[in-house]
């Protein structure tokens, strides 16, 4: 069985289960931190929830194990953006690891859902599926916004691209790769308000 990802912004709902059907998805989990959204209330956890129950897709919240945010001051620098490294040696990161490979031990394709449109932006890619290419061999589908698939491996291919990076005589091709997912992280990963004084 194969894991996706898909997110969900300006998507009309038909669309996202159209889309989880096309790929026969049996189960989605929920990897938002906070499962509300302010802008498209047909995604908030229960609506969302009831619309998959209808569409016979189960559903579970795990944003306390896979959300890019944390309760733990310990996952933060001190300019308070999380560090997904940290968050990845995590109790509740590796306990939700191994909840989706349960589930993907069940015969059931499996798609994570989060806001963002594009998965390269998204903790989806930069935090799970990251992990999970390099620690436990699997390769996350990630279901684009017009529904074509894009492999975590094509995926980290193109943060090149989108870091503008390009080899040079003294950087190889896995190092362009590190440099260009470190600055991802450090454009992309969830930054705390700043609190007045």
């Amino acid at each position: 069985m194969s894991l996706f990802s898909i997110g969900y912004a300006t998507k009309p709902l038909t669309t996202l289960l159209d889309q989880l059907h096309s790929h026969e998805i049996g189960a989605v989990a929920d990897i938002r931190s906070v499962p509300y959204s302010a802008a498209f209330k047909e995604y908030h956890r229960e609506a969302l929830q009831a619309a998959l129950r209808k569409a016979q897709i189960h559903y579970v919240y795990m944003g306390r194990e896979l959300g890019p945010r944390s309760e733990n001051d310990d996952h933060y620098d001190e300019s308070g953006q999380v560090q997904f490294l940290r968050l990845m040696q995590s109790v509740d990161f590796l306990e939700g690891i191994h909840r989706l490979q349960t589930g993907l031990s069940k015969n059931m394709n499996i798609a994570m859902l989060c806001a963002e449109k594009d998965p390269a932006i998204c903790h989806r890619s930069l935090l799970v599926g990251h992990y999970l290419k390099r620690h436990c061999d699997i390769e996350v589908q990630h279901i684009r916004h017009t529904g074509e698939l894009e492999t975590q491996t094509d995926l980290e291919i193109r943060l090149i691209e989108l870091q503008n990076l390009q080899a040079d005589l003294v950087t190889d091709s896995s190092e362009l790769a590190q440099i260009a997912y470190e600055r991802q992280l450090q454009q992309r990963a969830y930054r705390r308000p700043q609190q007045d004084s």
